[in-house]
């Protein structure tokens, strides 16, 4: 394993873009909504940063417990990120990593992104990536409102420009980046949507 894998572990890459441009620095509270098995913590955890995290995968939180092995395990709830029991206002960066596609129709998707939203403080930056329809419309077929069967045969709720720039508004955020969105062999289409809560 090279130093920088060591160091940085297998980190969503434009989630280390966030950190190379020091919009995520020391002495932030971190919590990643939708946590799986850490793999976008164990950086933060290395620098000792104030991390948290929640999922409703029970072996997810317990390896993510382990990670974290120096924090209480009280960080790392079990649950999901609609239901989070975090305080509103809670975490300097919130991380969503491939977590808002697993909705299952519209309102579930804006439970997810309340749930994550809240717990967000004022000015604190919001980081999430997730399956989109950008660039592969013609690919995708539908199954039931947004949520469309991909050529790489996974089912997910798909999201476009149009809607996250009016969640954006509702919100009340402010993106710091333009919408970035990579197409994956026309595969899958993953977007980058990063804001700040006004």
């Amino acid at each position: 394993m090279s130093a920088l894998q060591q160091q940085f572990g297998p980190i969503d890459i434009y989630l280390f873009d966030q950190l190379l441009r020091g919009n995520i620095a020391p002495g932030m509270t971190i919590l990643d909504a939708g946590c799986g098995y850490g793999r976008n913590l164990v950086y933060f955890l290395r620098q000792g940063y104030q991390v948290f995290g929640a999922d409703f995968d029970a072996q997810a939180i317990h390896e993510t417990r382990q990670l974290a092995h120096g924090l209480p395990a009280s960080n790392f709830h079990l649950e999901p990120v609609e239901n989070m029991t975090f305080p509103d206002g809670f975490a300097d960066v919130v991380i969503s990593s491939a977590v808002l596609h697993f909705a299952r129709d519209d309102d579930h998707f804006l439970a997810m992104l309340r749930g994550s939203w809240g717990v967000l403080k004022p000015g604190g930056l919001f980081f999430c990536r997730l399956t989109s329809s950008t660039g592969i419309e013609r690919q995708v077929q539908p199954i039931s409102g947004r949520c469309h069967l991909l050529p790489d045969g996974s089912e997910r709720y798909l999201v476009d420009a149009a809607m996250l720039l009016r969640l954006s508004g509702e919100l009340g955020g402010e993106l710091t980046d333009p919408l970035k969105t990579t197409v994956v062999h026309n595969q899958r289409s993953m977007t980058t949507w990063v804001m700040r809560k006004r």
